[in-house]
């Protein structure tokens, strides 16, 4: 991984909430369950950092809210922009979703996965041979049964 690509920065619209993340990944997953869809307007394009990987600053206008039993979302209270998708339970506890948008600079992040496929809207399609995940097959990843989803 090159220096550029040990530590991101990025932010929401108006700059109230900004994060740093060390050693980012070099890829970025869509989803397109329902939630996300409402939640992004669209497929969630999204890249995992650890928890430990990342720093938020301007902790005061983060909010968030349990949007499954098992997962958050969290927002900035100034201007909307959504800042994480992240899991709370199960096996893949310690992770953030961010959304690919607000980093400073995504060059290098590379789309190669989608999940919830089932739920995808017919109306666009993404390029290239992506890695394509079900309902059923996310859940079992997320270690979670329908009922908790």
């Amino acid at each position: 991984m090159d220096e550029a690509m040990a530590q991101l920065k990025g932010q929401c619209l108006c700059g109230a909430v900004g994060f740093s993340a060390r050693a980012a990944a070099t890829e970025f997953a869509a989803c397109h369950c329902k939630m996300c869809q409402r939640w992004a307007g669209s497929a969630l394009l999204a890249v995992t950092v650890g928890d430990a990987d990342i720093t938020w600053r301007g902790a005061e206008h983060i909010r968030r809210i349990a949007s499954s039993d098992w997962a958050e979302r969290a927002w900035c209270d100034a201007c909307g922009t959504g800042l994480w998708y992240r899991i709370t339970d199960g096996p893949l506890v310690g992770s953030y979703e961010v959304p690919i948008g607000l980093f400073d600079d995504s060059a290098g992040i590379t789309l190669t996965r989608e999940i919830f496929v089932d739920h995808k809207s017919p109306s666009f399609a993404f390029a290239g041979d992506l890695d394509q995940m079900t309902e059923a097959q996310t859940l079992a990843m997320f270690g979670v049964t329908p009922e908790g989803a």
